[in-house]
């Protein structure tokens, strides 16, 4: 039988407290990109904290695993101004309105890599500091890929790299690549990807 992925509805199955009551919510700063938010919470103990947290796009994230062949995903080198210098990563970005996540993977891919997918599949969704921040990343996998083009919002083009994707302890090794979604996804994708051949071989 499937498990559930509502969280409400795992709290009913097991021994999760009661989820605090939000006493009052207010923002505290906000910018182009960035909204902090203050909320009051009261836990069914009785205890009350005051939390900050940051919030995410109401429409979501995209992250993707993309193959030009079996072996292969593509890495872009960006400026991360958090570092204030050019790591590696995969490609990634806002979901726009109107977009489901599939839309938004292929369009995120042909502005930063320069290739659509002929086939792309969900494969995990990844937050960041959940204590702090309310924001979820949806990983896909995007494979049997042609090369296409769009315009994006990059200040720069993106330098685009092809790594093994059982060469993950190379990359680990590497000073420009630390992401740690970036990291968990080719980790969950290469997984997969191992399932699936060793479920063929079965048959």
């Amino acid at each position: 039988m499937p498990q559930s992925h509502d969280p409400d509805e795992q709290r009913q199955d097991t021994n999760w407290p009661e989820k605090p009551r939000i006493l009052a919510r207010r923002s505290v700063a906000r910018s182009r990109l960035f909204h902090i938010e203050s909320l009051d919470l009261r836990f069914s103990n009785g205890e009350e904290r005051t939390f900050e947290r940051l919030t995410g796009s109401d429409h979501g994230a995209v992250m993707i695993v993309a193959m030009p062949d079996p072996e292969h995903v593509l890495l872009i080198r960006e400026y991360a101004a958090g570092f204030e210098d050019y790591v590696l990563t995969l490609p990634k970005g806002l979901v726009d309105p109107g977009e489901d996540i599939i839309t938004a993977a292929n369009r995120e891919l042909m502005e930063e890599c320069g290739f659509g997918a002929r086939r792309i599949e969900p494969l995990v969704e990844l937050s960041l500091a959940p204590n702090y921040m309310r924001h979820r990343m949806q990983v896909l996998l995007a494979s049997d890929l042609y090369p296409k083009r769009l315009p994006g919002d990059e200040p720069e083009p993106m330098i685009v790299e092809t790594h093994a994707i059982e060469d993950l302890q190379d990359l680990l090794a590497r000073e420009d690549f630390h992401e740690a979604r970036a990291i968990a996804a080719l980790y969950i994708a290469r997984d997969r990807l191992r399932a699936t051949e060793d479920s063929h071989r079965l048959w």
